[in-house]
């Protein structure tokens, strides 16, 4: 075989996404690509999978690694949902909040 049959060809391996939650206090989320933002009431997050929002009380990171895709986040977990491409005016207006 020369070098000019060589596969050269990349192969794009798509990581797992998971999320678990314990008793709502603690939340682990692997796949994670980006934290895009977040306050103590609010995580945005873009996965594997999208944008993940996860919204509580007294929410803090506990941990990220961002190599690995992982990021734990503390706190009473009240709502977690994706912004899909099906529901444009929603994320239209979860945005325009944020960048405000």
């Amino acid at each position: 075989m020369n070098y000019y049959e060589k596969d050269n060809s990349t192969k794009v391996v798509q990581q797992d996404h998971q999320l678990k939650i314990n008793n709502r206090r603690l939340l682990e989320i692997t796949g994670v690509k980006e934290v895009d933002s977040f306050d103590n009431e609010e995580f945005l997050l873009e996965t594997v999978m999208g944008y993940l929002i996860i919204r509580g009380q007294n929410l803090q990171l506990k941990n990220l690694d961002v190599g690995d895709g992982i990021v734990s986040i503390k706190g009473k977990v009240y709502e977690i949902s994706y912004v899909d491409e099906h529901q444009q005016e929603k994320a239209k207006g979860f945005f325009s909040k944020l960048f405000r």
